[in-house]
């Protein structure tokens, strides 16, 4: 029976935490970790055994589009530190599969293969791995940022449209497709090839994807497969 645990943080709030300047702290560590000590995702991450505060944003997606379905078979794409992929085992995936150049510590129920999902060669190896086709393609990924903002943008949307193209190779009939974007304009583009991928294609800002953040994830749904 499947799962679909995982609630996130409660309407009440607690006093704000202050961090005391300390010497070799800066204005901007001080200011992140204030952060982290005040958002109610990362208690609730840390409440659940959530590795991270992304794990609700897509917790959210799902609630909201059934995109994991009991039995499925789930692509994690940059899934370190494996939040995403605890999602996907207990919400019921029948195999969770996660790819990252970086190490990720296990997690029951998934496995993970370090590795370049734009290796000529990994569509075949993931879809060998999987037994077959598969249901969801997720890829929570971002390249390191500049704090140019139009750089930023640039990079994420290549890198997204990477993720999209690596997912066509991958994907059964009907299945799905998340990829995180930045708000730029040109994530825009992203809505044509999709389109003709897929039955159904939505931007979505989930509840935890932080207010002051450019960041929302692009969905399709209903792969088209040989049609696309």
């Amino acid at each position: 029976m499947s799962s679909r645990s995982g609630k996130g943080p409660s309407s009440s709030r607690g006093l704000t935490v202050h961090v005391r300047k300390a010497n070799k702290r800066s204005v901007q560590s001080r200011a992140w970790l204030e952060r982290q000590l005040n958002d109610p995702y990362v208690a609730a991450a840390q409440a659940q055994g959530y590795r991270s505060r992304a794990a609700f944003k897509l917790i959210e997606m799902d609630d909201r589009y059934s995109l994991i379905k009991p039995g499925c078979l789930v692509v994690d794409l940059g899934a370190a530190p494996g939040g995403w992929a605890q999602v996907a085992v207990k919400r019921g995936a029948a195999k969770v599969l996660g790819l990252d150049l970086l190490p990720i510590n296990p997690v029951q129920g998934a496995t993970f293969l370090e590795g370049d999902f734009n290796d000529e060669d990994m569509p075949a190896r993931l879809t060998a791995l999987m037994g077959a086709k598969v249901d969801v393609v997720l890829s929570d990924m971002a390249p390191n940022t500049t704090g140019h903002a139009a750089t930023d943008h640039l990079r994420i949307i290549a890198l997204a449209e990477m993720a999209l193209e690596f997912a066509s190779h991958i994907l059964a009939p009907g299945g799905a497709f998340v990829a995180k974007v930045f708000q730029g304009g040109t994530e825009s583009l992203m809505l044509t090839p999709m389109k003709r991928m897929f039955a159904q294609v939505k931007h979505v800002k989930p509840p935890a994807s932080r207010k002051d953040s450019s960041e929302l994830y692009v969905l399709g749904m209903g792969f088209r497969g040989d049609n696309a």
